[in-house]
This record gives C-alpha cells, structure tokens and sequence, in this order.
C-alpha cells in the first residue's frame, strides 16, 4: 500500500507551516496550563508520524474503505451518547475506552470527508442532480444527528460548513447553490431574531443566552458575555508585541485567572496577550496559508477524490479557525470549538495532522501523475 515518490515532490512548505503552527500552541499551551504541555508534545510528535505515514500511502485505496468509514464513525458517535460516553460542563462529548479518552465529533469530520471523496467520485455522473444532493444530505443526517443530540451545536455547523464546501467543489449545480443560499441566509436572520424576541421556540435557553450576549456584552458583562469580554481585554492589552512569553505580569488577564479555557477554546487570546498583534497575526497568517495551500493541492488532484479531500480539509482548516478567532475577538457568538494545530486537545490534533497526511499524499499523486502526462 505504501508508494514510491520523489522526495522533491513533497509539499515540505506545507508541512513546515503546520508544524510552526503546532510549535506556537504548544508555547501558549505551557503558559496556560503547563501541566498539559507533555501531553500536546507527544501528541504533536505522534501527530507528524501519523501525517508522513499517511503521506506514503495511496488514498485511492484507503477510501474505497469508504463505507467502513461511515458506518465506523456513526457507532463511535453513538457510543458517545451510551455509558461509555463521558461528559464536562453538561455536555457529553467523549469516549473513555481503556483509560483513553478521544472526541468522536473531532474525528468525524475526517472520516466524512473520506466518505464523500469516494462515494461521489463513484457517482461522479450524477453531482448535479438535485436527488443525489438530497441523498448526499441523508447520508450526513445520521452523524449530524448524533453530533447534536450531544449537544454540540459548533461542531455541527463546522460539519456542515465542510460539507458545503466539498458538494461545492464537487460541481453542483449553481441553481442549488444560489436556492441553498436564499434559505440559508434568511433562516441565520430568524434564528437571530427568535432569539431577540424573549422566550425562543426554536433554540435551546444556553443557545439564546450566547446570542445575546454576542448581541449585547454589556447586558451579559457577568455572565455569558465574561468570557468574550475578558478575551478581547487581554488581546488589546498585548498591543504591538505583547507583555512577554509566558509573562508573571500582574496586570495579565490569564494571570489572574480571568480566561477559563485557555488552554483549548480561548488560546488564541493568550497568543494576543503574550505575543501582541505580531503574534497574532502570525497564527492568522498561517491558517490562512495552510487553508490555500489545501485548495491549492485540491486544483492540482488527478481525480475527484483527491480534489474532495484536499478542499474538505482546507475548508475543515480556514472555517474551524475562522470561528474560534472570531469567538475570541467577539466577531461571532461563543461556541467551543478549538483553533486547528494550536488548542490542546489530542483528538483534535492528531486528526488535524491525519487530514494533512491526505492532502500530502492527494499532491504526490498529482505530481506524478502530471508527470506522467508529460
């Protein structure tokens, strides 16, 4: 299964930004909680066995698997919701299996991209058909479903943000693109107004609550707006360069305990506290980067399960990363979801670096199969 390549060939730029990245949460992971540091290095040292393995395999063959997947990924989520499932702060979001504990959302969004790579590279012939659109949705139900009644509202909008994408570079019909859009748009607005409108129908009350608090920090300072409020202070407060690495200023907002989270959902407000503005946007820069780079590969794939997987992975990327910076900065509503490569969080890291490894793999076989058409 493992391919000969030319080491030439390999995207080492994109492999060196990935690990920069890595590299930078494991220094703001060490002045957040240094007790998780050990943990993240050898997650990050796994991270990059697993993406070189995965690089020097063949993807055509691992995705005819494809079915294996899907089914593999409905029954880990699934038994998130039975007793071996685990939970924290109300939602029950991971397995312990073996003393080990992984979230099956993370790993989720991987496995679907390699399912839809396959199965509509097989029915290729069919994509602009409206009926296989509908059973492209069917299919993402079960594990939709599943993800929701966790509940994890973040991780099923981030789902479906990579679902979009891949039914949009897979070729649709603009006309479903154009009717997706005029429903989807509206319904954001409604979902904003039920939730202005007092008691919401629609949403659940801690839903509401961080709408609003989005909507009006002021009013929400103490509550669900803490959080938010806190995270924007401490970004501002680090100015051009910040106050410092892993800084014992007094004035530190994470030093005096005032960023819960710091660690996963908010360590993009300690990267802007210890490393300012230039740090910042370091990191920005280089998720966008990565992200491109993926849409890049995805232009350049000789078949369309490559292109599906290299732009799912870019979209997985450019999204994930584009919500939890915006929830740090106040941008959009608090959601819990971590910034991809830089949040500790193992199942979340290594399944960053499993995408990678495809995207890798999905350019060598386009090189070689560019060069072969030379």
């Amino acid at each position: 299964m493992i391919k000969k390549y030319k080491i030439i060939d390999y995207d080492f730029a994109l492999v060196i930004m990935v690990m920069a990245l890595t590299t930078i949460g494991i220094m703001a992971i060490n002045s957040a909680d240094p007790s998780s540091r050990n943990k993240q290095i050898a997650g990050f040292a796994l991270g990059v066995v697993m993406m070189v393995f995965i690089s020097l395999l063949d993807y055509l063959l691992l995705v005819k698997l494809y079915i294996l997947f899907y089914i593999g990924n409905a029954v880990l989520l699934a038994l998130v919701l039975s007793p071996l499932g685990s939970s924290t702060n109300g939602a029950q979001r991971w397995i312990n299996l073996f003393g080990i504990t992984f979230q099956p959302s993370e790993a989720a969004k991987i496995l679907l991209i390699l399912f839809y790579a396959q199965f509509i590279m097989k029915y290729k012939d069919r994509i602009k058909s409206f009926g296989f659109v509908l059973i492209c949705l069917a299919l993402l139900a079960l594990p939709l479903a599943l993800i929701a009644m966790q509940p994890d509202l973040s991780t099923c909008i981030m789902v479906m943000m990579i679902f979009s994408s891949i039914m949009f570079v897979a070729g649709i019909s603009w006309k479903i693109v154009v009717a997706v859009l005029s429903i989807a748009i509206p319904s954001a607005l409604f979902v904003i107004y039920n939730a202005v409108q007092g008691e919401s129908s629609i949403l659940h009350e801690y839903q509401q609550r961080r709408i609003l608090a989005w909507l009006h920090p002021e009013d929400y300072a103490n509550s669900d707006a803490y959080q938010t409020l806190n995270s924007m202070m401490a970004i501002g407060s680090g100015q051009l360069y910040g106050k410092g690495y892993n800084t014992n200023e007094i004035s530190s907002v994470l030093n005096g305990g005032f960023i819960s989270e710091s660690p996963t959902d908010f360590i993009f407000t300690v990267i802007g506290e210890e490393f300012g503005f230039v740090g910042a946007c370091i990191v920005i820069v280089l998720i966008l980067a990565i992200s491109i780079e993926c849409f890049m590969i995805s232009m350049r794939a000789r078949n369309r399960a490559g292109e599906i997987i290299a732009a799912g992975v870019g979209a997985w990327i450019g999204f994930q990363g584009f919500i939890n910076i915006g929830v740090a900065t106040g941008v959009i509503p608090n959601t819990g979801i971590p910034l991809p490569f830089v949040s500790y969080g193992l199942t979340s890291l290594l399944s960053s670096y499993m995408g990678i490894g495809f995207v890798l793999n999905v350019r060598l076989q386009s090189n070689k199969y560019y060069l072969g058409r030379v």
